[in-house]
């Protein structure tokens, strides 16, 4: 790579390299301690002598702007920055646009804000001391020999054949969505899917219908596309299909594990469900982001499952099983989104990138994927059974949990009104990290409570965390 210089004619070089490496050393654009090109290989570069670029250089070092150091090079002394002054920024066109979304809040956007806690309730992260890291090393080899027959080509962007190939066979058989490779989109995690199917479904003014409390990245999404976000109450059963505003073009769900309150929706609701999305014409989108961790009565089927109209977009993600940094993520599309879907894939990204593909491809049909999950299935079982343990022994006077039978996360309601916040930052001098209900609501009153994330904690760390809570509790009483 070239260093940016501009020559314009032949007169006064020296000058012209002088000036324009000494504002690009002051406005920081060359950061300190940068090393600059040898003289003979920059004069080269320019075609000029080296002699013009050792005389700016010369100017440059008595300017305290370069440092010369022997038989290693020259180097960039920058100035201390003085505060920019600021710009006067031209008016834009495009300022209310911008403004919606500079204006977004953002709960979950800086995750290392949270889960810095000895002990750790934060929600949808797994325990990091359970990665497969011999089978994960043993996949990526495999995914590196298969990048040497392709390296240099772009890919489809739907994804690697062999791993939609063997999401379309790992979902039919945990989850009973019948499916073939053809239909699954491999994403950039599960955010990427509920963008591109924004981005096909939703136009500035319409309506997006999701569950209230819900999934607040997939509510700011669908509002920063410009949709009107309409947040549709969820009791013990799942989301209220009554209530969806009959212009809604999409309804985003979580019927499996209800994000946040962890409820599994009903056989009936998901029926009636689908019935009001036949009778307004909207796509379901069905995020089944953790049910692989399922703990009592029997398998349910999805929504995908159900759906005999081609409404149901499912979504799925490999963040809660493996792990978020991994970012991969899937969508089962409707055969009516599919070719539009392919095309948002291809304008925003092109392809997701193969290397990880071909591992996880090699990882699900190796069976590795189905024996990591029962591993860390074992783990949060026994981590769930302390929870709920020490909730109804400990914590019985101040919460209520509520039912759950899948994922890794459960919510507890308060019996009566409490200070919430008082209660986090208590907990967190005490070095518990503890997560509000609250945040997740967005047009319905908030019920107080707790989100109470077990990947992160160890079990043994669950009790003596529970007790300082309600001893923290007892204070505030």
């Amino acid at each position: 790579m070239e260093l940016h210089i501009v020559i314009e004619g032949r007169k006064d070089l020296a000058g012209q390299l002088y000036r324009q490496l000494g504002d690009a050393i002051r406005s920081g654009r060359l950061a300190h301690g940068q090393q600059l090109p040898p003289s003979r290989l920059l004069a080269e570069q320019l075609g000029v002598s080296r002699k013009t670029v050792s005389d700016a250089y010369s100017r440059l070092t008595l300017d305290n702007l370069v440092v010369g150091k022997a038989g290693a090079g020259s180097f960039v002394q920058a100035p201390a920055r003085r505060s920019a002054q600021p710009a006067h920024a031209a008016p834009l066109a495009a300022a209310a646009t911008v403004a919606r979304w500079d204006t977004l809040p953002a709960p979950l956007r800086h995750p290392q804000q949270e889960g810095g806690s000895r002990f750790e309730f934060v929600g949808g992260r797994p325990a990091a001391s359970l990665f497969p890291q011999e089978d994960w090393r043993r996949c990526i080899l495999h995914g590196m020999r298969q990048e040497t027959q392709r390296r240099g080509r772009y890919t489809d962007a739907e994804g690697v054949p062999a791993l939609r190939d063997a999401i379309a066979r790992h979902v039919a058989f945990t989850r009973g969505v019948a499916c073939t490779a053809a239909q699954v989109v491999v994403t950039n995690g599960a955010q990427q899917a509920l963008d591109l199917l924004g981005r096909i479904l939703l136009e500035p003014g319409s309506v997006a219908a999701v569950e209230d409390p819900g999934y607040p990245a997939a509510r700011m999404l669908f509002a920063g596309q410009g949709a009107h976000v309409a947040g549709v109450p969820v009791d013990r059963d799942g989301i209220v299909p009554e209530l969806i505003p009959a212009s809604a073009r999409l309804i985003y769900v979580t019927p499996a594990h209800q994000f946040p309150l962890g409820v599994p929706m009903s056989v009936a609701r998901k029926r009636a469900l689908l019935a009001r999305a036949r009778a307004i014409g909207a796509i379901v989108i069905e995020d089944d982001y953790d049910s692989a961790f399922r703990y009592e009565g029997r398998p349910t089927d999805s929504l995908k499952g159900m759906d005999k109209h081609g409404l149901v977009a499912y979504v799925g993600t490999f963040s809660k099983v493996l792990t978020p940094e991994l970012r991969l993520g899937f969508m089962v599309a409707p055969d009516a989104l599919l070719n539009a879907v392919h095309n948002a894939k291809h304008y925003c990204d092109w392809h997701t990138a193969t290397l990880a593909q071909h591992a996880l491809a090699r990882f699900i049909s190796d069976g590795a994927l189905l024996k990591h999950i029962r591993r860390c299935h074992a783990v949060y079982a026994q981590r769930r059974e302390r929870l709920q343990a020490g909730f109804a022994a400990w914590l019985a006077p101040w919460f209520e949990l509520l039912p759950a039978t899948a994922g890794f996360h459960l919510a507890a309601q308060c019996k009566d009104s409490m200070d919430m916040d008082q209660l986090l930052r208590l907990a967190r001098r005490a070095d518990v990290g503890l997560y509000t209900l609250g945040k997740f609501y967005c047009d319905h009153p908030p019920r107080e409570g707790l989100l109470l994330g077990y990947g992160a904690i160890d079990t043994l760390d669950i009790d003596a965390a529970l007790l300082r809570v309600r001893d923290i509790l007892g204070e505030m009483r």
